[in-house]
Protein backbone atom coordinates (compact mmCIF):
# COMPACT_ATOMS: atom_id res chain seq x y z
CA UNK A 1 0.00 0.00 0.00
CA UNK A 2 1.57 3.39 -1.16
CA UNK A 3 1.73 6.37 1.60
CA UNK A 4 -0.39 8.35 -0.04
CA UNK A 5 -3.24 5.99 0.20
CA UNK A 6 -2.27 5.19 3.90
CA UNK A 7 -2.49 9.22 4.20
CA UNK A 8 -6.10 9.41 2.99
CA UNK A 9 -7.06 6.30 5.01
CA UNK A 10 -6.19 7.98 8.25
CA UNK A 11 -7.50 11.41 6.90
CA UNK A 12 -10.98 9.12 6.88
CA UNK A 13 -10.24 8.48 10.88
CA UNK A 14 -9.18 12.28 11.30
CA UNK A 15 -12.49 13.36 10.63
CA UNK A 16 -13.76 10.94 13.28
CA UNK A 17 -10.68 12.66 15.83
CA UNK A 18 -12.17 16.09 14.66
CA UNK A 19 -15.97 15.84 15.67
CA UNK A 20 -14.91 14.19 19.03
CA UNK A 21 -12.77 17.39 19.53
CA UNK A 22 -15.36 19.71 18.26
CA UNK A 23 -18.46 18.63 20.16
CA UNK A 24 -16.35 18.00 23.45
CA UNK A 25 -15.45 21.49 23.13
CA UNK A 26 -19.05 22.27 22.47
CA UNK A 27 -20.12 20.46 25.59
CA UNK A 28 -18.06 20.84 27.83
CA UNK A 29 -16.74 24.56 27.47
CA UNK A 30 -20.24 25.86 28.59
CA UNK A 31 -20.81 22.94 30.90
CA UNK A 32 -17.46 23.67 32.88
CA UNK A 33 -18.72 27.13 32.93
CA UNK A 34 -21.67 26.15 34.81
CA UNK A 35 -20.29 23.63 36.96
CA UNK A 36 -17.84 26.31 38.32
CA UNK A 37 -20.40 28.85 39.14
CA UNK A 38 -22.35 25.85 41.17
CA UNK A 39 -19.03 24.92 42.67
CA UNK A 40 -19.09 28.68 44.11
CA UNK A 41 -22.60 28.97 44.75
CA UNK A 42 -23.45 30.08 48.49
CA UNK A 43 -26.36 27.11 48.24
CA UNK A 44 -23.76 24.29 50.31
CA UNK A 45 -25.51 21.15 49.01
CA UNK A 46 -24.74 22.62 45.21
CA UNK A 47 -21.12 23.40 45.80
CA UNK A 48 -20.80 20.14 47.56
CA UNK A 49 -22.50 18.07 45.04
CA UNK A 50 -20.22 20.07 42.32
CA UNK A 51 -17.24 19.83 44.35
CA UNK A 52 -17.50 15.82 44.40
CA UNK A 53 -18.42 15.72 40.88
CA UNK A 54 -14.80 17.30 39.69
CA UNK A 55 -12.92 15.02 42.54
CA UNK A 56 -14.24 11.87 40.89
CA UNK A 57 -14.19 13.04 36.89
CA UNK A 58 -10.35 14.07 37.73
CA UNK A 59 -9.61 11.32 39.76
CA UNK A 60 -10.62 8.69 37.88
CA UNK A 61 -9.03 7.56 34.04
CA UNK A 62 -11.16 8.80 31.30
CA UNK A 63 -11.05 4.91 29.49
CA UNK A 64 -12.68 3.94 32.68
CA UNK A 65 -15.39 6.53 32.53
CA UNK A 66 -15.96 5.60 28.75
CA UNK A 67 -16.39 2.28 29.59
CA UNK A 68 -19.05 2.98 32.36
CA UNK A 69 -20.75 5.07 30.35
CA UNK A 70 -20.87 2.40 27.64
CA UNK A 71 -21.64 -0.61 29.24
CA UNK A 72 -24.15 1.10 32.53
CA UNK A 73 -27.28 0.95 30.32
CA UNK A 74 -27.03 -2.69 29.68
CA UNK A 75 -25.67 -3.88 33.10
CA UNK A 76 -27.37 -1.08 35.36
CA UNK A 77 -30.68 -0.68 33.19
CA UNK A 78 -30.82 -3.81 30.97
CA UNK A 79 -30.97 -2.03 28.13
CA UNK A 80 -29.44 -3.51 24.87
CA UNK A 81 -27.58 -0.96 22.77
CA UNK A 82 -26.12 -0.86 19.08
CA UNK A 83 -23.03 0.00 17.73
CA UNK A 84 -24.07 3.88 17.20
CA UNK A 85 -24.38 4.14 20.85
CA UNK A 86 -20.43 3.70 20.88
CA UNK A 87 -19.94 7.27 19.69
CA UNK A 88 -22.67 8.29 22.08
CA UNK A 89 -21.06 7.18 24.92
CA UNK A 90 -17.29 8.65 23.80
CA UNK A 91 -19.20 12.31 23.51
CA UNK A 92 -20.90 11.99 27.20
CA UNK A 93 -17.24 10.57 28.52
CA UNK A 94 -15.59 13.33 26.98
CA UNK A 95 -17.66 16.01 27.92
CA UNK A 96 -18.53 15.72 31.70
CA UNK A 97 -14.89 14.79 31.88
CA UNK A 98 -13.29 17.95 30.63
CA UNK A 99 -16.23 19.72 32.05
CA UNK A 100 -14.86 19.07 35.23
CA UNK A 101 -10.94 20.33 33.93
CA UNK A 102 -12.61 23.80 32.76
CA UNK A 103 -14.89 24.27 35.65
CA UNK A 104 -11.80 24.01 38.32
CA UNK A 105 -9.86 26.71 35.20
CA UNK A 106 -13.06 28.87 35.39
CA UNK A 107 -13.15 29.05 39.45
CA UNK A 108 -9.52 29.68 39.96
CA UNK A 109 -9.69 32.54 37.41
CA UNK A 110 -12.99 33.52 39.12
CA UNK A 111 -11.55 33.76 42.38
CA UNK A 112 -8.42 35.23 41.16
CA UNK A 113 -10.26 38.92 40.34
CA UNK A 114 -9.83 41.45 42.84
CA UNK A 115 -12.76 41.84 45.38
CA UNK A 116 -12.93 45.53 44.93
CA UNK A 117 -13.80 44.84 41.46
CA UNK A 118 -16.62 44.16 42.68
CA UNK A 119 -16.83 46.72 45.42
CA UNK A 120 -16.25 49.72 42.44
CA UNK A 121 -18.78 48.04 40.26
CA UNK A 122 -21.60 47.98 42.72
CA UNK A 123 -21.07 51.93 43.82
CA UNK A 124 -21.34 52.54 39.87
CA UNK A 125 -24.52 51.58 40.07
CA UNK A 126 -23.86 47.63 38.41
CA UNK A 127 -25.72 44.88 39.32
CA UNK A 128 -23.88 41.71 40.53
CA UNK A 129 -24.52 39.73 36.70
CA UNK A 130 -23.68 42.76 34.97
CA UNK A 131 -20.26 42.70 37.07
CA UNK A 132 -19.72 39.63 36.04
CA UNK A 133 -20.37 39.78 32.31
CA UNK A 134 -19.62 42.89 31.63
CA UNK A 135 -16.28 43.39 34.36
CA UNK A 136 -15.05 39.92 35.38
CA UNK A 137 -15.82 37.30 33.02
CA UNK A 138 -13.83 39.06 30.38
CA UNK A 139 -10.30 39.28 32.62
CA UNK A 140 -10.92 35.57 33.79
CA UNK A 141 -11.01 34.93 30.06
CA UNK A 142 -7.96 36.16 29.68
CA UNK A 143 -6.12 34.78 32.68
CA UNK A 144 -7.67 31.23 32.08
CA UNK A 145 -6.48 30.87 28.20
CA UNK A 146 -2.74 29.43 28.64
CA UNK A 147 -4.59 26.94 31.01
CA UNK A 148 -7.49 26.44 28.35
CA UNK A 149 -5.21 25.73 25.91
CA UNK A 150 -3.27 22.80 27.49
CA UNK A 151 -6.69 21.38 28.23
CA UNK A 152 -7.75 22.03 24.73
CA UNK A 153 -4.11 20.20 23.40
CA UNK A 154 -4.61 17.28 25.36
CA UNK A 155 -8.41 16.82 24.31
CA UNK A 156 -6.74 16.53 20.77
CA UNK A 157 -4.74 13.34 21.54
CA UNK A 158 -7.04 12.20 23.67
CA UNK A 159 -9.22 11.30 21.36
CA UNK A 160 -6.94 8.70 20.34
CA UNK A 161 -8.56 6.43 23.76
CA UNK A 162 -12.22 6.38 21.78
CA UNK A 163 -10.68 3.12 20.12
CA UNK A 164 -11.16 1.74 23.58
CA UNK A 165 -14.33 1.09 22.92
CA UNK A 166 -14.80 0.25 18.95
CA UNK A 167 -15.00 3.82 18.06
CA UNK A 168 -12.89 3.99 14.22
CA UNK A 169 -10.94 7.60 14.89
CA UNK A 170 -7.63 7.83 13.68
CA UNK A 171 -5.45 6.02 15.75
CA UNK A 172 -7.89 2.80 15.26
CA UNK A 173 -7.16 3.47 11.82
CA UNK A 174 -3.10 3.64 12.11
CA UNK A 175 -3.00 0.34 14.59
CA UNK A 176 -5.19 -1.45 11.65
CA UNK A 177 -2.54 0.10 9.11
CA UNK A 178 0.26 -0.84 11.14
CA UNK A 179 -0.86 -5.03 11.64
CA UNK A 180 -2.14 -5.30 8.32
CA UNK A 181 1.05 -3.61 6.17
CA UNK A 182 3.69 -4.33 8.97
CA UNK A 183 5.16 -1.56 9.10
CA UNK A 184 5.53 2.03 11.14
CA UNK A 185 4.82 4.27 8.82
CA UNK A 186 0.98 5.05 9.71
CA UNK A 187 1.91 5.63 12.82
CA UNK A 188 4.54 8.31 11.91
CA UNK A 189 1.92 10.13 9.22
CA UNK A 190 -0.76 9.95 12.23
CA UNK A 191 1.78 11.69 14.61
CA UNK A 192 2.58 13.97 12.34
CA UNK A 193 -1.38 14.66 11.98
CA UNK A 194 -1.90 15.05 15.71
CA UNK A 195 1.25 17.47 15.46
CA UNK A 196 0.35 19.65 13.31
CA UNK A 197 -3.23 20.02 14.63
CA UNK A 198 -1.71 20.65 18.12
CA UNK A 199 0.12 23.72 16.18
CA UNK A 200 -2.63 24.91 14.53
CA UNK A 201 -5.06 25.10 17.68
CA UNK A 202 -1.70 26.74 20.01
CA UNK A 203 -1.58 29.37 16.92
CA UNK A 204 -5.48 30.40 17.53
CA UNK A 205 -4.92 30.74 21.33
CA UNK A 206 -1.64 33.10 20.98
CA UNK A 207 -4.20 35.53 19.02
CA UNK A 208 -6.99 35.43 21.19
CA UNK A 209 -4.13 35.91 23.81
CA UNK A 210 -2.97 38.72 21.75
CA UNK A 211 -6.34 39.86 20.98
CA UNK A 212 -7.63 39.79 24.73
CA UNK A 213 -4.00 41.71 25.91
CA UNK A 214 -6.05 45.32 26.37
CA UNK A 215 -7.15 43.95 29.65
CA UNK A 216 -3.63 44.49 31.79
CA UNK A 217 -3.15 42.74 35.23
Amino acid sequence: MSPSTMFSMLISGYGVSLQIFFLTLVGAVPLGALVALGRLSHVKPLAWLMAVYISLMRGTPLMLQMFAVFFAPYYVFGIQTGPSYMMVAVMIAFIVNYAAYFAEIYRSGIQSMPKGQYEAAEVLGYSHAQTFFRIIFPQVIKHILPAMGNEIVTLVKDTSLAFSIGVAEMFTTGRALVASQRTMLPFVIAAGIYWVTCLLIEWVLRRGEKKLSYYHD
